[in-house]
């Protein structure tokens, strides 16, 4: 690899690692969010030049935010026509040092400013829908065209939604900053479900070339514990926590080396990271104890079936059927009632599972979904319908869109024809 590679390699690495710490700093010290992602991108893009001419600073981080923060500094002062400009451009100034969370935080005790974004990002004035998008957008660096593909809506729609967000945020003065313990519950289903989004998209990319966005997943994590230390008494937040690390103890063999899809009964199980399966399986034992079970806490305990599994034939599919079933009394989506068709298929037997796939069809609602025809497939395959089963494939990969799960379809298909 050549120097001009290095170099993008590690301006890449440090915009997975580093980009929601540098726009949220920037969010905080300027309350101007289209301000701080055009200052924090130019700083991104000043890396590729300046580290290829005095190479990679020991804590890029820090270079990148100290940056970013100048450009902002710079932009305030000619925009500063007003006091409450020079005020702004004067807190920037005053700050030399490059910025490090330990020494920052506010009245909440909270000193890392990701999270003071998560909650900023989810406050109750805005739709769900501009929550989750406006973080991804903020901390977690998606663009805006890969946020309208996740949420399967026009990028246009997506671009107006995150404006309108933005705009509702300055307009409302809604604070940057975690809220006091009181208002934590109205706040915590959409912090939750924005982290667990996040995870999703790294593991299990809508598209692309790749699966898995190992450093979505890694910041997903980090969220959560940061959420547990928080709310160390509410159990969906432990719960959430499990899950996450139970999935991601599976993460590095979901695909091989040539970056295909390995299925969950194919995956090297002793590759697993046995450390994050413990934490995860205590962290479920811990929090069902307390008997408030919630979506979380169950996803977590399906996950812990087959984290501890030893071989793919081992795992528990009855329980899992079950836990689906006690899933759909929170969550009654077609998609959780497609996991349980796989779980009462692969415990009752492919006609079985048939039979409540053909339901979930007929309902509709996940006419667009591509591993509806895949599950439909695949059950056709185990019970050695293989022409049905390609025709089944061949409607999945019209509807696909990630590069790894498409190669894997084809694979499948293949399987199913004749020769």
């Amino acid at each position: 690899m050549s120097a001009t590679e290095d170099v993008a390699a590690a301006v890449a690495a440090a915009f997975r690692e580093e980009w929601g710490q540098v726009v949220a700093t920037l969010i905080r010290v300027t309350g101007d969010w289209d301000l701080a992602e055009e200052c924090a991108q130019d700083a991104f893009t000043q890396a590729l030049d300046r580290w290829r001419r005095d190479g990679v600073p020991r804590r890029p981080g820090a270079w990148l935010t100290t940056t970013a923060r100048n450009r902002a500094l710079d932009v305030l002062r000619r925009r500063a026509v007003g006091a409450a400009r020079l005020r702004e451009a004067a807190v920037l100034a005053r700050d030399e040092q490059p910025y490090d969370p330990e020494y920052d935080r506010d009245d909440s005790g909270v000193r890392d400013d990701r999270l003071r974004l998560i909650f900023t990002c989810c406050h109750p004035a805005l739709p769900v829908e501009a929550r989750v998008a406006l973080t991804l957008r903020t901390l977690a660096g998606l663009t805006t065209p890969e946020i309208a593909r996740a949420f399967l809506v026009p990028e246009a729609t997506m671009a107006q939604r995150l404006v309108r967000a933005k705009r509702k945020i300055r307009n409302a003065g809604i604070p940057y900053r975690v809220p006091p313990a009181h208002l934590l519950p109205e706040r915590t289903t959409g912090v939750l479900g924005v982290v667990y989004l996040l995870f999703n998209e790294g593991y299990a990319a809508t598209s692309g070339a790749e699966l898995v966005r190992a450093g979505l997943c890694a910041e997903a994590v980090r969220l959560a514990r940061l959420l547990a230390r928080l709310m160390p008494d509410e159990p969906e937040t432990l719960g959430l926590l499990a899950l996450l690390l139970l999935h991601d103890a599976r993460r590095h063999t979901r695909v091989d080396a040539a970056g295909d899809l390995v299925t969950l009964e194919d995956q090297d199980r002793s590759a697993w990271d046995r450390a994050e399966i413990d934490e995860g399986t205590a962290l479920v034992e811990t929090v069902l104890r307390r008997g408030r079970p919630g979506p979380y806490q169950i996803q977590a305990a399906i996950a812990a079936c087959h984290a501890n599994a030893a071989t793919a034939d081992d795992t528990d599919w009855a329980d899992i059927a079950a836990l689906y079933g006690a899933l759909l009394r929170f969550v009654p989506s077609a998609v959780v009632r497609l996991n349980r068709a796989v779980a009462v298929g692969m415990s009752e037997g492919p006609d079985a599972g048939l039979a409540l796939v053909a339901e979930v069809e007929r309902d509709g609602e996940l006419a667009d979904y591509h591993l509806l025809p895949a599950t439909r497939a695949d059950l056709l395959r185990r019970a050695g319908r293989t022409a049905e089963a390609a025709a089944a494939y061949e409607r999945a990969l019209e509807l696909v869109r990630n590069d790894a799960e498409r190669r894997f379809l084809r694979r499948r298909l293949a399987q199913c024809r004749p020769g």
